[in-house]
């Protein structure tokens, strides 16, 4: 990173820091229900070197794109110019950190933006990008905020100059997770408290499956399902779908539209087998979450309607060979799937569910496993 910052820039950076992507174990499309989820950090991070400079200007640059952006601190702020492609989730933060603190007399800064969370797959690398720049900007322009403060900062720039209409979850598992825990995140009450997965503990891993099938949260699937929640909810006349009880879903089915009724099913009874898992990792028994798993991805592939036949595949594949419990991970149309599996079976369990899914015409999926990392931070030595 520093080498790459001084090839770019022609001087030393102030530090380097560094952000998680995340896999979200239950609880998926809650969090803008109001409901709940349960997402961990993962061994794969995202880094920026960041070095201030006496000009008002931020200029940024990647490993992963070949042009050095610069844009003036002024116009970032008052929105006169806005950041597009992968510039929009580095310099966004820019523009969300000046709707709440006065950055008149910021200095400008160069930065550099590194990363191995993979992209598309729905391990978040984008609110990792976000969420370590976050960090970075707040200690060096010495704006003291706190962590949850900094979620709602990442969540603007991704929705308002990025255009991807997300909830906090990505966020939050960026900037208030734990190693070796996750994090139950209750949208109704605003709460967020670590829940220790005990994976190790009990001699299990989390494989990700990638199906390949790449997704974008600012295309049209995800605003659909958004605005698809928000009539079930005007139909049932509450604020958010989870303030309506698990066991008065069934109540409703012919009283709305019976897509909006499977959707409204869907956020209820995950909200519902997020809190469950989260009381049985809490006991102290980890193996116990898969049928949880498994009934979600159920949910999301029936009533939700967000997976793809690649990852219905992997599910399938990854169960039949012993799996604890699988199901899609992150927003659906793509992306990828995990599988609870004993630490000694992974190989094999890996091997089966790649060539199961590429003998049914599929792309050959990426299988590896993930270890619960911990949040965002400054990182050792720099």
């Amino acid at each position: 990173m520093r080498d790459a910052f001084a090839a770019a820039f022609g001087t030393e950076p102030s530090g380097v820091w560094s952000a998680p992507g995340r896999v979200n174990l239950i609880g998926e499309h809650t969090d803008y229900n109001g409901g709940a989820s349960l997402p961990f950090a993962i061994d794969r991070r995202a880094r920026v070197a960041v070095a201030l400079r006496a000009e008002r200007v931020a200029r940024v640059g990647t490993s992963f794109a070949d042009d050095i952006v610069e844009l003036e601190i002024d116009d970032l702020v008052s929105g006169t110019t806005r950041p597009v492609g992968w510039a929009a989730y580095v310099l966004g933060i820019v523009w969300a950190l000046g709707e709440i603190v006065d950055l008149e007399d910021v200095a400008g800064f160069d930065a550099w933006i590194n990363s191995d969370v993979p992209v598309g797959v729905g391990v978040s690398s984008s609110a990792a990008i976000e969420a370590a720049v976050c960090i970075a900007l707040d200690e060096l322009w010495g704006l003291g905020l706190d962590r949850r403060t900094m979620v709602r900062v990442c969540q603007r720039a991704e929705n308002i100059i990025a255009g991807a209409p997300t909830g906090t979850l990505d966020q939050s598992a960026a900037l208030l997770t734990r190693p070796g825990a996750g994090v139950l995140l209750d949208f109704a009450r605003g709460t967020a408290r670590q829940v220790p997965l005990g994976l190790a503990e009990a001699n299990l891993a989390l494989l990700v499956v990638d199906s390949t099938v790449r997704h974008d949260h600012t295309t049209g699937g995800y605003r659909k399902r958004r605005a698809e929640c928000e009539r079930a909810a005007a139909f049932a006349s509450v604020d958010h779908l989870a303030q309506i009880p698990v066991e008065s879903v069934a109540a409703w089915e012919g009283s709305m539209p019976d897509v909006e009724f499977r959707r409204m099913r869907h956020v209820v009874t995950d909200t519902a087998r997020c809190f469950a898992a989260a009381r049985l990792l809490e006991a102290g028994d980890p193996t116990k979450i898969g049928p949880l798993l498994t009934q979600a991805h159920a949910s999301l592939r029936d009533d939700f309607e967000i997976s793809v036949s690649a990852i219905d595949t992997a599910v399938d594949a990854a169960l039949s060979a012993g799996a604890y419990g699988a199901r899609l991970t992150g927003g659906g149309f793509g992306g990828a799937s995990v599988a609870l599996v004993d630490l000694d079976d992974v190989e094999r369990v890996a091997s089966h569910i790649a060539d199961t899914v590429e003998h049914a015409g599929h792309a050959r999926p990426v299988v590896f496993p993930v270890q619960a990392s911990g949040g965002a931070i400054r990182e050792e030595g720099t």
